[in-house]
């Protein structure tokens, strides 16, 4: 699998930027709460106006997961691709550092604990002149999970500097400005040097 994983990352960019968002609703939850936000009456108790809550948030399906998901019509200047299942490892693969596990992972879209679906998409360039290629992907969670992982991955974008990751080192990992996303989010910046 290292192998596998190493050829694919000749083609990342080598500035890589990282935004994970938590949305109890939406990346955790996925269900009807009732209320469309902005219309519902304060007077109500929240119990009756939000009922699915009281019996706690579950993780989206694959299928929701597939239809949410980035598409062609979504972007213009981009093919649009399924991410290839040899690019996106089952298993975690252990960091140095191990104190950067998390940023490590979820450059493969993988998390401590294990999403309980995960779909991935691969955007290309379609200027020959430009060699970006960028990857999206959409991970769900059970709530707990999902606040872990997040936590996690905003604690060490913070303390970890560098790490080496299927043998290649990645520098320069700093915090960067989170886009107000979901119930909460976090976004960091790194930078790989790859075979030169």
């Amino acid at each position: 699998m290292g192998a596998n994983v190493k050829s694919v990352r000749g083609r990342v960019l080598v500035g890589i930027g990282v935004t994970a968002a938590l949305a109890a609703t939406a990346a955790c939850g996925g269900q009807d709460t009732g209320g469309s936000g902005g219309g519902s009456d304060p007077k109500k108790p929240a119990a009756k106006a939000t009922p699915t809550v009281q019996e706690g948030l579950k993780p989206l399906t694959q299928a929701q997961l597939t239809k949410a998901v980035i598409t062609k019509a979504d972007v213009k200047g981009y093919r649009v691709d399924d991410t290839p299942d040899d690019e996106i490892p089952e298993v975690s693969v252990p960091a140095k550092p191990a104190a950067c596990q998390a940023l490590a992972d979820m450059f493969l879209l993988g998390t401590e604990p294990d999403a309980t679906a995960r779909v991935s998409r691969s955007l290309t360039s379609l200027k020959q002149t430009d060699g970006t290629v960028l990857r999206v992907g959409l991970l769900a969670h059970k709530e707990s999970d999902a606040k872990k992982v997040v936590a996690d991955l905003r604690a060490q974008s913070g303390t970890c500097d560098s790490y080496e990751h299927t043998d290649y080192q990645y520098t320069g990992v700093k915090p960067a400005k989170a886009p107000a996303l979901g119930d909460e989010a976090v976004s960091y910046t790194m930078t790989s040097d790859i075979e030169g």
